[in-house]
């Protein structure tokens, strides 16, 4: 490891940390606010009445319903786009089942592509369908998120808040007015925003003399800040990250890795503050970045070290192949941590290029869904581990199990359950039907282990809403269109209907008085059990697909065979 990278990723471990308390506390102000300037309006025009508060079931049913409505809006404007404005390329209708797994992608904060943006989508399509659900699947998060800090902090009371009030401060005090900033700053170094049809310039080479290229335009910069900030991921053109007109220096790359983390280490802060337990929120943070910095430190290692195969046939240093060489290994390897980390899916490198080890700790972080996580997401999960830990812990030490003071019940137990274990479920039950059915196997690109990863991760990126392909897999295909949709949409409100329960069942309990002999959340000891128990549940869940995949891979490639 040199100086220069040390320093590299110190500097955006300090940086993250310093915005945490200042992204965190303008948010806890916004959410417990009483009444902000210009939201009345909007009240008034959805006709909601911003003080009458909801129970956790009419939350989550009208959370549904919304993002339902904007599931098919999108889904009506994939299927027509050859027939609305601003398609200066003229791109026809998407299929049914690519509308429909774009659809759900994007409302579900996943923004899995199985297209190819600049090679078929038109530039309205990508402003008022995928930009729009952006914000909002982001902003749906973040109101989840807010409602069960709420309902923890809360005491026998049904009420967890009022989702339009929650959804409306997202994106108009939270998301939009960053995403503007953040904008004007990727802009500034070379992210493209108009609205011109894709150039064709002739080739300088003059052995080409004649030939021509295709350099595709559009509204890029609007749509890429709230694509990095929301953990959105879905990138304008098909190369993501990668391509320069998306992410053009090494400032931008670093700025954009920030901007992935910059909401989900922040609600930490925020859920500390709505609770009252800023200890808490801290233990949170400090857990979430310690994994974090491992993960980050481990996928750099690998990256830096020489293969001894690739060693004896002349190949000399890191093996860079698939990383995002104007950046480095640095650039490459804190890129892919934090997109994995963030469930964000937006990729400045090929994983499936990637040796077996570097491409399976992103496949961990993603599987996992705690470090950081989505906007909102990753928050939630981690406090239904908090839920099992307490649980279990209380259990161990012969005592009524608790957490932040409230007694817990089977029922808590049942929602924290559905909330950690219903993505693993979905990726296990779902490769094992994709490598059980011919349409499945017919799409997989390359044979042995490596095409276990691939679908893996497929259904690992879609299961926990993050949305980067392994590549090397056809996803574009009727059978993967249709489960991945399966994959995103039941892995996204099936977690969000079991922690608004969990919301409104510790709002109703009591508050029962602390002793000495229980675990303080907030400890060492605390969080030290807290990674222990997110560790052995990934382990228990992932181990023997992984050791069919990427460990396999590498001891295959250790061994000097293909």
């Amino acid at each position: 490891m040199t100086i220069v990278d040390l320093v590299y990723f110190s500097v955006f471990i300090l940086l993250l940390t310093a915005t945490t308390p200042i992204i965190g506390m303008y948010m806890a102000k916004i959410f417990t606010a009483e009444s902000l300037p210009g939201e009345r309006f909007i009240y008034k025009f959805l006709g909601v009445d911003p003080k009458k508060e909801m129970k956790w079931g009419q939350y989550a049913f009208n959370l549904i319903v919304f993002n339902v409505l904007g599931l098919l809006v999108l889904f009506f404007i994939l299927i027509f786009q050859g027939y609305l404005p601003l398609n200066p390329q003229g791109y026809k209708g998407f299929s049914w089942h690519l509308s429909l797994n774009t659809a759900v992608s994007f409302t579900t904060n996943t923004n899995w592509q199985a297209y190819g943006g600049e090679n078929s989508i038109s530039y309205l399509s990508q402003m008022l369908g995928l930009t729009v659900q952006n914000f909002l699947s982001a902003g749906t998060g973040i109101a989840v998120s807010v409602a069960l800090a709420r309902g923890l902090s809360r005491a026998e009371t049904p009420y967890i808040g009022n989702f339009w009030v929650d959804i409306t401060r997202a994106v108009l005090y939270v998301l939009l007015p960053i995403s503007i900033v953040a904008a004007v700053f990727i802009l500034s170094q070379g992210v493209i925003q108009n609205f011109d049809p894709y150039l064709k310039v002739n080739l300088v080479d003059p052995a080409l003399k004649g030939l021509h290229q295709m350099i595709p335009m559009g509204p890029v910069g609007s749509q890429e800040a709230i694509k990095l900030l929301g953990t959105n991921g879905g990138g304008f053109f098909g190369a993501n990250s990668s391509h320069p007109f998306e992410n053009p220096t090494a400032l931008s790359n670093f700025f954009q890795c920030m901007l992935m983390l910059l909401i989900p280490t922040a609600l930490t802060y925020t859920f500390g503050k709505i609770t009252g337990r800023k200890k808490l929120g801290w233990m949170i943070f400090a857990v979430m970045m310690f994994m974090f910095a491992s993960a980050l430190f481990a996928e750099y290692l690998v990256m830096l070290k020489p293969h001894p195969k690739f060693a004896e046939l002349g190949v000399k240093g890191p093996y860079i192949e698939g990383q995002e060489t104007r950046f480095g290994i640095s650039g490459s390897a804190l890129f892919a941590i934090v997109t994995d980390s963030a469930e964000n899916g937006a990729v400045n490198g090929m994983f499936d290029s990637y040796l077996p080890m570097a491409g399976m700790i992103p496949l961990l972080l993603m599987g996992s869904s705690v470090v950081f996580g989505g906007v909102g997401a990753g928050l939630c999960t981690m406090l239904a581990y908090m839920i099992i830990s307490s649980f279990v812990g209380g259990l161990m030490v012969g005592r009524v199990p608790e957490f932040l003071q409230k007694k817990l019940y089977p029922k808590d137990m049942w929602a924290s359950i559905i909330a950690v274990l219903t993505s693993t479920f979905l990726i296990l039950g779902l490769t094992v039907l994709a490598f059980s059915s011919k349409a499945g196997v017919s799409s997989i690109l390359n044979h042995g282990p490596h095409g276990v990863t691939e679908v893996l991760y497929a259904f690992t990126s879609t299961s926990n809403n993050n949305g980067s392909s392994f590549a090397g897999l056809n996803a574009g295909t009727l059978f993967y269109n249709l489960t991945t949709s399966l994959a995103m949409f039941v892995g996204r409100f099936a977690v969000i209907i079991s922690v608004l329960f969990l919301a409104g069942s510790f709002a109703a309990k009591k508050f029962v008085p602390s002793s000495l002999h229980n675990l303080k959340e907030d400890s060492l000891v605390y969080a030290c059990w807290l990674i222990f128990v997110i560790l052995m549940v990934n382990v228990l869940s992932f181990l023997p697909a992984l050791s069919m995949g990427p460990i396999l891979e590498h001891l295959i490639l250790y061994a000097g065979r293909l």
